[in-house]
């Protein structure tokens, strides 16, 4: 789906995480980045997730990676989300889809014989200085850690 390779500097962003803070990639300068997009806070597969990536945080930071999240969820949606689910990580709050779209991840799905136009379910991880450095397309959502941190 998306058009950016291994090696691309990865587009840059400023949106509002769930608290509306304005969060950007030059904020993470200096530090390895995982941004991952999932279609909706609170789903069966968004939560796996997001939970996986939860009981690996230790991992990440010994590594020195940050974790990010974006989906096209309201703020208020994202808060519920980790209060819920005691997420350490930021989310964005990507309502107009500026990120989604810098990224690449928003298209045509298909769902239980349904399409639609969504977010594909997307893992970049972004070096210190801002290059990508892989893309995790076929996200496995209870061991997404494990495909990252491999």
């Amino acid at each position: 789906m998306t058009t950016l390779k291994i090696g691309d500097a990865a587009p840059n962003f400023e949106a509002l995480d769930q608290q509306g803070n304005t969060i950007k990639l030059s904020d993470y300068k200096g530090k390895k980045l995982v941004l991952f997009f999932y279609p909706k806070a609170s789903t069966p597969g968004c939560t796996m997730e997001a939970c996986n990536l939860r009981d690996n945080y230790h991992s990440f930071l010994a590594k020195r990676y940050e974790v990010l999240g974006v989906s096209a969820d309201s703020g208020k949606r994202q808060q519920n989300f980790i209060e819920k689910h005691q997420l350490p990580f930021p989310l964005l709050a990507d309502e107009d889809k500026k990120v989604i779209n810098a990224f690449g991840v928003w298209g045509p799905k298909k769902f239980m014989g349904r399409e639609f136009d969504g977010i594909h379910r997307t893992t970049f991880v972004i070096d210190e200085k801002g290059i990508i450095e892989d893309i995790i397309t076929k996200v496995k959502t209870k061991e997404h850690a494990s495909q990252i941190l491999k």
